[in-house]
């Protein structure tokens, strides 16, 4: 690892250690049983439904293919809701609020857990049958409530800072920036190449939507402030919170963030980054398969994002698998959640996606390792994660990260003003 990275992963560990115990939303007693979870039965054979987002990698369809050909009595059918995560949850609770069986299997972002296991609905699940020990402990407190199991971790998710490797090289730049102000720096002399000609120099997900209150959590926790506080209180009125924020909203007033970025979501950030159009780019691990595979092949790489001191925390972001309560065919559901979040479905997901798995051996493999050089920057980056808040009123929450967050990007409030009403609708929100 470059000397620049080493040093400033370093000065993250403070705010590492701090972001972790954001984490403990109950995370002490439950049964642990390998028995029936509490009332739920496990029973019933046959058909059931996978219910997540758009695929835009194909491997979901060949996991789920595997199983029906091993079960054709009890195959599974992929639902695919839309693309953004905020209609994602609408659908889903929907289903639920109607207490309809349509939804088995429901693919949650990780911050949904315990809104849906405190509203009932999702079962909880019998912890001894899912090999939780052998998953990264940051991963596996993201699918508890109260300290019980409510779901099982599929995949996890880091962010990553990509970058264009061949245009450093040629402005002779030797590593990776590990601030934001050597970002900018950069940028600047990138920019003053021929072949950087029209490029912009960041983006991110900055759409009103969950990318933003990702992408506004980590500039927050980058800095060194945080959203809720250890206790789970709202504590974004900070000078520390304004600095990330300020960050943001003066990126996009000097062109460092392009202005048509505010309209980005993760598909948007990807396209821009693989055509050529900026120099670097904060999204997931799913975005180098595909990069891979196109123009830039060779020309890029991915590196811890930058913060205001050293590397930031990334938001933790991932995929857990949960049981709808009102599903039918309950038996064959946890037995899909099983194989769908196993160790080889993960290692599936890892290689033909990009997908960061749940499990600890996985980033350590010499072999995935060598064919997949971004494994140990990946792992840094989810132990390092910052949870966003894990509340029962989380569609409150992060509407009001949004609506705020947004008003500060696009010129309508200031960074202070902003952190300010925020602070009182997170107040309101969370003594709900």
């Amino acid at each position: 690892m470059k000397t620049r990275t080493i040093r400033a992963l370093r000065c993250s560990a403070t705010l590492v250690a701090a972001g972790l115990l954001l984490t403990a939303c109950g995370s002490t007693g439950g049964s642990g049983s390998g028995q029936q979870a509490g009332s739920t039965s496990f029973e019933g054979r046959g058909p059931i439904t996978y219910v997540a987002g758009k695929d835009a990698t194909g491997v979901v369809q060949k996991v789920i293919d595997r199983w029906n050909k091993l079960h054709p009595e009890e195959k599974v059918t992929f639902v695919q809701l839309p693309t953004d995560a905020d209609s994602q949850r609408q659908q889903m609770i929907q289903n639920a609020e109607t207490k309809s069986d349509a939804y088995t299997v429901l693919s949650l972002d990780v911050v949904w857990t315990s809104e849906f296991a405190a509203h009932q609905w999702i079962d909880r699940l019998p912890e001894k049958q899912f090999p939780l020990r052998s998953m990264l402990k940051p991963v596996v407190e993201t699918a508890k409530y109260r300290g019980d199991l409510y779901a099982a971790p599929a995949s996890s998710d880091g962010g990553l800072l990509y970058y264009r490797t061949d245009l450093l090289k040629k402005a002779g730049i030797a590593e990776p920036p590990g601030t934001w102000a050597e970002m900018t720096a950069d940028c600047a002399k990138v920019k003053k190449l021929p072949e950087a000609e029209g490029m912009s120099c960041y983006a991110g997900q900055f759409q009103k939507y969950e990318g933003l209150t990702v992408n506004f959590a980590e500039a927050v926790n980058s800095a060194g402030g945080v959203v809720t506080d250890a206790d789970g209180k709202p504590d974004v009125d900070t000078p520390e919170a304004r600095k990330g924020l300020d960050f943001l909203a003066r990126s996009v007033r000097n062109g460092t963030i392009p202005k048509e970025a505010v309209t980005y979501q993760e598909e948007d950030g990807r396209q821009a980054f693989q055509f050529g159009k900026l120099i670097f780019l904060r999204n997931w691990p799913y975005v180098y398969a595909l990069a891979e595979k196109g123009q830039l092949a060779g020309k890029f790489a991915v590196a811890p994002l930058p913060g205001l001191n050293g590397p930031g925390s990334s938001s933790l972001g991932g995929h857990n698998l949960a049981l709808s309560s009102t599903a039918k065919n309950k038996a064959t559901a946890l037995d899909f959640m099983k194989f769908f979040s196993s160790e080889d479905s993960a290692s599936t997901f890892l290689k033909d996606a990009s997908l960061a798995p749940p499990y600890a051996a996985l980033y350590d493999e010499p072999s995935l390792v060598k064919r997949y050089p971004y494994l140990p920057v990946l792992k840094q980056s989810v132990l390092r994660a910052v949870p966003r808040p894990r509340v029962v009123q989380y569609g409150d929450v992060t509407s009001a990260v949004q609506q705020e967050a947004y008003a500060a990007l696009t010129g309508g409030k200031s960074s202070a003003q902003a952190l300010k009403d925020l602070q009182g609708a997170l107040q309101k929100s969370t003594a709900q």
